[in-house]
Parts: structure tokens; C-alpha cells; sequence
């Protein structure tokens, strides 16, 4: 089950540097306490442009959450490291620029 969940969904998406620990990948890990796992009440946030809405849910028992090693929630509460990075497609490495896509200033 772990295995679907992580490394066979990450190829699936075409992120090959996730889904497993070992030298040279990002090791997003959730340190989890199961005896306190638990899903929180869902609540409605209006934080979205021209006064959207959506639904949050949180959850009890995460004890870590780790990106690219670095710990960014501890204990469900947020710790300032922001290690991500904007993932914009499956690529294992960004294709050189070709001159068919490249930008040109409007004239």
C-alpha cells in the first residue's frame, strides 16, 4: 500500500525524484503517530480572488512533515522552512529552450 502511494504515484506523474528514501532524492517524509491519527473538522475559507471559497481539512497525529530534508511542520504547526519548489510538469530535468517557445518582446 505505501508503495502505491508513494513511489508508484510519483512515476506515475513522471516525478522521478520522489517517492523513495535514498541518496540524491528530495525524502519528503510525514512523521506520523498512529495512535492520534485523526482527521479535524472541515472548515470553509474564503481566501480565494473575487471572494472564492473552499473546503480545509486538517489532521491530528502528523508529528514531522520533512521537504527535501528540511522539517516544515512540526506537530501540525508550520516552521518557516519553505524548501519546495513550483513543480510544472512530470520532467526528471527542464528541456534546453528551443526557439519555437522562446519568449519575444511584443512590439
Amino acid at each position: 500500500m505505501v508503495e502505491q502511494l508513494t513511489s508508484a504515484t510519483a512515476r506515475a506523474v513522471g516525478l522521478l525524484d520522489r517517492g523513495v528514501i535514498a541518496a540524491g532524492m528530495r525524502a519528503d517524509i510525514n512523521v506520523i503517530d498512529f495512535e492520534e491519527l485523526a482527521c479535524a473538522r472541515p472548515v470553509m475559507a474564503y481566501d480565494l480572488p473575487a471572494g472564492g471559497k473552499r473546503l480545509l481539512q486538517g489532521a491530528h497525529g502528523y508529528r514531522a512533515t520533512l521537504v527535501a530534508g528540511a522539517i516544515t511542520y512540526r506537530d501540525g504547526e508550520p516552521t518557516g522552512a519553505l524548501p519546495g519548489r513550483l513543480v510544472r510538469g512530470g520532467r526528471a530535468t527542464a528541456p534546453a529552450p528551443s526557439p519555437q517557445n522562446s519568449r519575444r518582446p511584443v512590439t
